[in-house]
């Protein structure tokens, strides 16, 4: 989705952060801030190979306009912008690119530190990290052992890591 002075997108191509840049770029904005998230080598004491991204897209690009919606109502004069990136990630390759332009610096800051925080929290992109011993999904918690302490009685494998996307 695209309007003026707002980008909000899902791809399987790269992230281009002059893009982002380029859509919140206006005159009446004195500052802009640009937060670009990457693929790491290392999660939780474990050598990263790679990652997978994937989205349910139509939703998450509602959702991220939902977002960009709050933001610009809370903070008068802020432009947004975010590229999810899904698919095969390699490490140093782009995950996503957010950038948001205010009037004032503070304003840009304030504005780009809660889209990417509200991103991260609301919008469903999952993450499949790749490294020596496989491939495990961040953030998911079997349903099955929800409300449950011990979750050595259940029957069922898995392997969870409770930590953020």
């Amino acid at each position: 989705m695209s309007s003026a002075g707002r980008l909000v997108a899902v791809r399987a191509t790269a992230v281009s952060v002059d893009e982002v840049l380029a859509a919140v770029a206006h005159p009446s904005c004195g500052g802009i801030t640009v937060f670009v998230g990457v693929v790491r080598d290392e999660s939780e004491g474990r050598r990263v190979s790679r990652l997978e991204y994937s989205a349910y897209d139509a939703m998450a690009v509602a959702e991220m306009g939902r977002i960009a919606d709050e933001i610009e109502r809370e903070i008068p004069g802020a432009r947004l912008a975010a590229v999810h990136r899904v698919g095969d990630l390699a490490v140093g390759d782009v995950a996503i690119a957010c950038a948001a332009a205010a009037p004032h610096r503070a304003e840009a800051f304030r504005a780009a530190r809660a889209l990417i925080d509200r991103i991260k929290e609301r919008v469903p992109v999952w993450k499949r990290e790749h490294d020596e011993t496989g491939a495990t999904w961040v953030g998911w918690v079997d349903a099955r052992c929800v409300g449950h302490d011990d979750h050595e009685h259940h029957d069922h494998e898995h392997h969870d890591h409770e930590h953020g996307r």
